[in-house]
């Protein structure tokens, strides 16, 4: 409840997801590890269009919902049947 003609304004990076780039900051750390790993490591070119299409493809998901790869991961490691 709330007073009447009282408001508080609330900064929006109170209440937004912290990005990097666009995608989540965990998703383009590991996607910039991989990156940096297959490159420089192993020397494999190929890899750059592959994580650079993975990166859009974030940035994609997270416009349209910033919590997709929070959810993602909470789906993942949600068991399928709790035994009684």
């Amino acid at each position: 409840m709330s007073t009447p003609g009282y408001q508080i304004p609330i900064h929006n990076s109170l209440v937004s997801p912290l990005l990097m780039a666009g995608v989540p900051r965990r998703f383009a750390i590991l996607n910039g590890t991989f990156l940096a790993a297959f490159v420089l490591g192993l020397h494999s070119l190929w890899a750059i269009p592959i994580c650079a299409f993975l990166h859009v493809l974030g940035v994609f998901l997270t416009k349209r919902d910033p919590y997709f790869f929070q959810i993602m991961v909470r789906h993942v490691r949600q068991k399928p049947v709790y035994r009684v």
